[in-house]
């Protein structure tokens, strides 16, 4: 992947754009590059504005209305655009879309979901247990797996790419979530962290502090962690995950964010 620039940091669904059989794209690639082209005129017009008809759309694509019509369900599903019928009507680009912070970054949402701040506190409240139940019961083929997960995000903070990153940390949380007997909390745990991912367009900086510099923190937040968890070092352990939290303290908490 190329390098990522520091002030946005695009989710691209990772569907084919290399071409088949005899050098000649395939549909889902020309789905991906006309989507991408519709993209790129969304971002030169302010949210809810008009783009045109899907007609329009389509000729500018240069691309047959199936095509179109995939590209059209990548750019809903990306929460870029949104459609509206009747006379005056035809694709928009998306009003802004809602973002949750996560520490010195932020995490850019699709339009219709607006709960996901309160799972991410959820998530966050539930980390203690998790870790409580992971220092009791972590197997050395537990930590084998954690530790395969913090390379993982190593691999994405070198590369770099912010939002394997994110997705790699919430691996890793998922995978200290089924070491817990408690299926009730795993369960419960695992399916804030779907929500909160089923919802996330994209990784964006937040603050004076690089994205960069912040997962290269992180990344070393999460090492030290798992390396807690296989000294059963309970009170580094419990210190990392406070630590950890992205969610506000409240007032008045000496606890850190």
């Amino acid at each position: 992947m190329a390098a990522i620039p520091n002030d946005a940091v695009r989710v691209i669904t990772e569907a084919s754009r290399r071409s088949g059989s005899g050098g000649r794209p395939t549909t889902a690639g020309r789905a991906e590059r006309a989507a991408e082209r519709v993209a790129s005129l969304i971002e030169t017009v302010p949210p809810g504005s008009r783009l045109g008809t899907k007609e329009e759309l389509r000729t500018l694509c240069e691309v047959s209305v199936g095509t179109f019509n995939e590209a059209l369900r990548l750019l809903q599903s990306r929460g870029l655009v949104t459609v509206k019928p009747g006379p005056g009507g035809g694709l928009f680009s998306a009003e802004q879309a809602p973002m949750v912070r996560l520490g010195n970054s932020v995490l850019a949402l699709d339009a219709q979901q607006g709960d996901v701040a309160d799972a991410v506190r959820i998530r966050d409240a539930l980390d203690p247990l998790l870790i409580e139940d992971a220092l009791w019961h972590a197997s050395p083929a537990d930590i084998a797996g954690l530790r395969q997960h913090v390379t993982a995000m190593e691999q994405a903070r070198d590369e770099p790419d912010p939002v394997a990153f994110v997705h790699a940390n919430w691996r890793l949380h998922a995978s200290i979530a089924a070491i817990s007997p408690n299926t009730l909390l795993g369960s419960l745990y695992t399916g804030l962290l779907d929500l909160i991912e089923s919802h996330t367009l994209s990784v964006l900086p937040a603050g004076d502090q690089p994205l960069g510099e912040y997962i290269a923190q992180r990344c070393e937040l999460h090492r030290c962690l798992v390396d807690a968890l296989d000294r059963r070092d309970r009170d580094e352990a419990l210190r990392l995950i406070r630590e950890h939290s992205t969610s506000p303290a409240a007032p008045g908490s000496d606890e850190p964010r």
